[in-house]
């Protein structure tokens, strides 16, 4: 079982990934241990699933290849980012039949995949 993954975000992007994860996403904000929050970033439980742990990197570089996929409602999720001025980029069907997904980037343009 998976316990969470981790993305990473520049110092001081914490209210913008709030906004993302916590707003467009509806995912809850999870408390960080003492320690651990004095370094920044912030947790989200991730439905029906692990956590997502975005954490500070002082030589930040998003990751643009590399990404993490969550199992979710793919059409409620691609009309929630799709308001928010997020871009939905639909996967073609054909790579993996029987799986709809699509890939997006978050606040501070992680890539991110989401599927059924």
């Amino acid at each position: 079982m998976l316990h969470h993954v981790q993305v990473s975000c520049p110092a001081g992007s914490e209210d913008r990934v709030r906004a993302f994860y916590g707003g467009t996403l509806r995912w809850v904000e999870l408390p960080k241990p003492p320690l651990l929050a004095a370094r920044g970033g912030c947790w989200f439980q991730v439905p029906g699933s692990g956590e997502l742990h975005v954490g500070v990197e002082a030589d930040f570089r998003p990751a643009r290849k590399a990404h993490p996929a969550f199992v979710v409602d793919v059409d409620a999720v691609a009309v929630a980012l799709t308001e928010a001025g997020y871009p939905v980029e639909w996967a073609d069907p054909e790579e993996i039949p029987g799986r709809r997904r699509f890939h997006t980037f978050d606040a501070v343009g992680n890539r991110l995949e989401f599927l059924e």
